[in-house]
């Protein structure tokens, strides 16, 4: 059977694979499904650091500490710069990438918009959890 490993767009964290994971599962696919930081139950995690570079570092570990290849690596909305960046860094352990209603990165100058972007939603984030909106 398969490896996935799932990886969710910002504000979400592993948790929203949920049932999607099941059904894998069902089927006899291992399924992981990774929280990056600073997001989801991690929220807490955060730092002016956090950003796309730390969130591909996140998959990176989940592909070696749990041995993984053959994998077949899932990005969700921002998650398409993750794994692209993922696939670039270590792309002997992957045997596909699948964009859900993702970005697709294209060769060529690097956005750096990208990370900044997500460090300003975070922090849009927090600020609202934090007046209790």
């Amino acid at each position: 059977m398969a490896v996935f490993v799932l990886v969710h767009g910002g504000f979400h964290g592993g948790w929203c694979w949920r049932r999607v994971a099941a059904h894998l599962r069902a089927a006899g696919h291992d399924v992981y499904t990774p929280t990056l930081t600073g997001l989801g139950e991690r929220a807490h995690l955060a730092t002016t650091e956090t950003g796309l570079d730390i969130h591909i570092r996140d998959v990176l570990g989940v592909l070696e500490f749990e041995d993984l290849h053959d994998v077949i690596l899932v990005g969700h909305s921002m998650a398409g710069m993750v794994v692209s960046g993922v696939a670039e860094r270590d792309p002997d352990r992957l045997a596909h990438l699948v964009y859900v209603d993702a970005g697709v990165p294209r060769d060529g100058p690097a956005s750096t918009a990208t990370g900044s972007s997500v460090r300003r939603a975070q922090r849009s984030w927090r600020a609202l959890r934090a007046t209790g909106g």
